[in-house]
């Protein structure tokens, strides 16, 4: 690999998965799909309005799919697409090294 200039690629995908709540909500959601109030249970500390951000932006780039079941309460459930499920040794790397070295 080249280090010695930057990648297109590598810089889209840092400057995605670095923002702040990101790696929290994908970890969340390789557990299964989960419904917006089940992801806040587990991230307490992130806001509504930056858990509704952060899923825009997420299916936006394809990584989660919102699913909208027709019943009474409707309800909406946020599950990993094929694309988010292949980030599941990037954030299992991150865990090691953050049980290694912090």
């Amino acid at each position: 690999m080249d280090y010695s200039t930057m990648c297109p690629k590598y810089e889209a995908a840092i400057e995605l998965l670095g923002k702040k709540w990101t790696g929290l909500i994908i970890r969340v959601l390789l557990g299964g799909p989960k419904r917006f109030k089940e992801i806040k249970e587990q991230i307490p500390e992130m806001s509504d309005k930056m858990l509704t951000d952060r899923m825009k932006e997420l299916e936006t780039s394809q990584i989660v799919t919102r699913n909208v079941y027709p019943e009474m309460p409707v309800r909406i459930e946020y599950e990993l697409t094929e694309k988010g499920r292949h980030l599941k040794p990037v954030i299992e790397s991150i865990q090691d090294w953050g049980e290694d070295w912090l």
